[in-house]
């Protein structure tokens, strides 16, 4: 578990391939049209029987300021009188949903996404958790999980004290490079300083965690470049960083139409700088939980993973997995039960389905017996890097060799090259294959068509 990646480039050429993140699976790629309020109320009642914790997602989809890389659901504009009239929506569906659900059903993790959730302003954060309290059981001790997304350019010190005070232990901070060439090609520019000022704050006021985000791969980006960027957020001693590949897709997202393709970096370059960050990462003292992901030691998510209570969703790596999710706001994503649901993405399509009184729950898919052998063995893949075969068996009732008979010259192919450990018990993804552990997942994703990849970011 405590393995270091091993970095070998011929391996890295023949597997980087454009697939799924899977924070579920199936993918919501997979959603269809035939899910609606019905399924997603009947999901809810069922997890009131069961009595089962909950996860809420809270989307805030405005920004002041396009970056021009973002993917996000996202609403661009100056005007913060817009966010009044889509929080009288957003309080709607919370009682919708909540009278559906049993107050006895503890709230044990909360996020806030967008979007940027501290367009909000003092008033609106401190509206919006009383609406969540007044409808659900927020878990009510400095053990939940209750975190929100922050852009230091929207926030300060005073804000900082306010989200502690209102049960936020944890914060993710967009800074993405600090680069000021760079910044101006994607339009973000943020200094040092201001981000600073946000650690500083959460260290202050004894927040739990700091996770801060990093994107290789963008416009003037250079090898040199990104390494002063990650050396600068290593001295800030983040909890959590997250390193993400940018996928330049323009034809799929307008703002990346901004970007100027020619500035972008070469694929050899960017293959530098993940190495170099790895490498600086762990002479810092970060293990590498999966994928983009890289944790001190004594951080739960670090924790977890060494116990095998490590998890994945549309939250990212997550130590909740026995809790049902909800989401809340427009496009998001709930995953209650078998059911996988997502809200309207779009926004006045949404406010028009809770001024009608009805949830905006608009395409989804309930999981078959076969998704689930599926996602548990991607889950354990994408968090312990291993499967234990017997598990499964017992789990499911099958054989796992005969079941996933189909894949098995791939998965032995995979291990003659290096990336895995193919036993008669178990599959153990090997150091040189830790970075590629999408490609090793994707053999077992029945959905998956490579005439559509195109849709997904590179595995590296």
């Amino acid at each position: 578990m405590l393995e270091t990646i091993h970095w070998d480039p011929d391996l890295i050429r023949r597997y980087d391939l454009p697939g799924p993140r899977y924070t579920s699976y199936p993918t919501a790629v997979q959603f269809h049209p035939g899910v609606g309020q019905f399924e997603l109320l009947q999901a809810l009642r069922d997890s009131r029987k069961a009595g089962r914790s909950l996860s809420l997602y809270v989307h805030i989809p405005f920004c002041a300021n396009i970056c021009y890389y973002c993917a996000c659901n996202k609403v661009i504009t100056k005007d913060r009188s817009r966010s009044a009239p889509y929080l009288q929506r957003l309080f709607r569906e919370f009682e919708l949903v909540a009278h559906h659900l049993g107050r006895e059903q503890v709230v044990e993790q909360l996020h806030f996404g967008g979007g940027t959730p501290t367009f909000l302003d003092h008033a609106q954060l401190r509206q919006v958790m009383s609406e969540l309290r007044r409808n659900f059981t927020l878990q009510d001790d400095d053990n939940a999980d209750f975190s929100i997304e922050i852009d230091p350019r929207e926030a300060d010190w005073a804000t900082m004290g306010l989200l502690r005070e209102l049960g936020f232990n944890r914060i993710s901070l967009g800074v993405q490079d600090l680069d000021p060439a760079v910044q101006r090609a994607v339009n973000r520019l943020q200094t040092l300083e201001e981000t600073r000022a946000i650690v500083d704050a959460a260290h202050a006021l004894h927040y739990r965690s700091v996770n801060i985000d990093l994107i290789y791969g963008l416009p003037k980006q250079t090898p040199e470049s990104f390494a002063r960027t990650v050396e600068e957020i290593i001295a800030l001693q983040p909890n959590r960083l997250s390193v993400f590949n940018y996928a330049h897709l323009p034809e799929r997202f307008m703002p990346q139409r901004r970007i100027n393709s020619q500035e972008l970096p070469s694929p050899a370059d960017k293959l530098t700088m993940l190495h170099s960050t790895i490498e600086q990462l762990e002479r810092a003292g970060y293990r590498h939980i999966g994928m983009d992901h890289f944790a001190l030691p004594d951080d739960d998510l670090a924790i977890a993973q060494e116990d095998g209570r490590l998890h994945r969703n549309f939250q990212g790596y997550t130590t909740h997995d026995h809790c049902d999710l909800i989401g809340f706001g427009v496009s998001a994503i709930s995953h209650v039960g078998s059911l996988y649901c997502q809200n309207s993405s779009d926004l006045a399509q949404y406010q028009d389905s809770l001024d009608q009184g009805q949830l905006a729950t608009c395409r989804g898919l309930h999981s078959s017996r076969d998704d689930d052998i599926r996602a548990e063995v991607i889950q354990r893949l994408m968090c312990d890097f291993r499967v234990d075969f017997a598990s499964i068996e017992q789990r499911h009732g099958l054989e796992f060799r005969r079941y996933f008979a189909n894949v098995w010259p791939n998965l032995e192919q995979m291990a003659a090259d290096g990336l895995i450990e193919l036993g008669d018990e178990h599959l153990r993804v090997l150091p040189a294959g830790r970075l590629l552990v999408r490609a090793v997942s994707m053999l077992f994703d029945r959905y998956l068509n490579p005439a559509e990849n195109v849709r997904f970011s590179r595995v590296i």
